[in-house]
């Protein structure tokens, strides 16, 4: 029986240059993942004060024209349509201010990401560990014994990793009430 020589050299220098490749890839993806965590959560606060500046002038503005009602002689129907204009503005600036909170939800779905990018990067990781306990004098069998070990330790932590994140992300206290996506 002639002897089959397996490329276990290239085989290793594969699985490390997957890992290391991967690995410096998911670095790029998290710290660009972490850079939108930033200006979403500048921005978020720059519109949030810019709103509330709005509603806080706009309630002087209404005190402003209570004043003006309550001095001069304005019929009851011009009165009820300040009233119902003013009450529509109020919905309106708690509507927007309410739809601002959706970066409590992108953060999580953010923060998700990282975890999976961290999860994978763990798994390339373990690649190169494997890889590296390939030696080209093992045997045919010890090879395919390592790398089913390798493919036993992937799958175990993939499903970690699904378990762990495959949940729908909420906001609660919204003045709305409950948000809930995926």
């Amino acid at each position: 029986m002639a002897s089959t020589i397996l490329p276990v050299a290239e085989l290793r220098q594969l699985l490390t240059a997957v890992s290391d490749h991967g690995a410096q890839h998911l670095l790029e993806v998290e710290a660009d993942l972490n850079q939108t965590t930033f200006l979403l959560n500048g921005a978020i606060e720059k519109l949030s004060d810019s709103f509330m500046a709005i509603h806080e002038t706009v309630t002087a503005q209404q005190q402003e024209i209570d004043v003006l009602l309550s001095s001069a002689d304005v019929p009851d129907t011009d009165r009820q349509s300040i009233l119902a204009l003013r009450e529509k503005i109020s919905v309106e600036v708690n509507a927007a201010v309410t739809g601002l909170q959706f970066q409590d939800m992108t953060s999580q779905l953010i923060a998700r990401v990282i975890k999976r990018v961290s999860g994978l990067r763990e798994s390339l990781a373990e690649l190169a560990t494997h890889g590296e306990g390939m030696a080209p004098e093992h045997e045919h069998e010890e090879i395919v014994r390592l790398l089913e070990e390798m493919s036993a330790s992937l799958n175990l932590r993939n499903d970690a990793l699904k378990g762990g994140l495959i949940k729908s992300v909420g906001q609660q206290d919204m003045s709305s009430g409950d948000i809930e996506l995926f």
